[in-house]
C-alpha cells in the first residue's frame, strides 16, 4: 500500500505564507511526478502545481510567481511554498503522486487526505 501524508495547512492573513509538505511511503518503486491540487465546495478539483522526477514544473496561471513547488526524490517528499496568499487561494489542498509500486506495474495516481488552507483577514 501507498500512503501520502500532508502537513502544513492552516489559516493565514492575505499576503501571508504557508509551506505545505507531503511525504509518500509504502511500497514504492519510483515516483514519476508529485503535485498539489485544490478544491472548494461546489467546484472541481484543480491543478495548483506539479513537479516531475526530472525537475520539470507546471503551475496554474493563478499561482505563478507566488507559489513554488519542489521535490526530494530520495525522500519521496514534495513541498509547496505558497507566498502572497489571497482569499481566493482558500481551499482544501490535496497531494498527488504518480508512481509505480513495482518495476512491472503501470504508473498509478495516489491522493492524500487533503489539508485545509484558509486565507482571511
Amino acid at each position: 500500500q501507498v500512503q501520502l501524508v500532508e502537513s502544513g495547512g492552516g489559516s493565514v492573513q492575505p499576503g501571508g505564507s504557508l509551506r505545505l509538505s507531503c511525504a509518500a511511503s509504502g511500497n514504492i518503486f519510483v515516483i514519476w511526478r508529485m503535485g498539489w491540487y485544490r478544491q472548494v465546495p461546489g467546484k472541481e478539483r484543480e491543478l495548483v502545481a506539479t513537479v516531475a522526477r526530472g525537475g520539470v514544473t507546471e503551475y496554474a496561471d493563478s499561482v505563478k510567481d507566488r507559489f513554488t513547488i519542489s521535490m526530494n526524490n530520495d525522500k519521496n517528499t514534495v513541498w509547496l511554498q505558497a507566498d502572497s496568499l489571497k482569499p481566493e487561494d482558500t481551499a482544501v489542498y490535496y497531494c498527488n503522486a504518480v508512481l509505480q509500486f513495482r518495476i512491472d506495474s503501470l504508473p498509478s495516481a495516489y491522493w492524500g487526505q487533503g489539508t485545509q488552507v484558509t486565507v482571511s483577514s
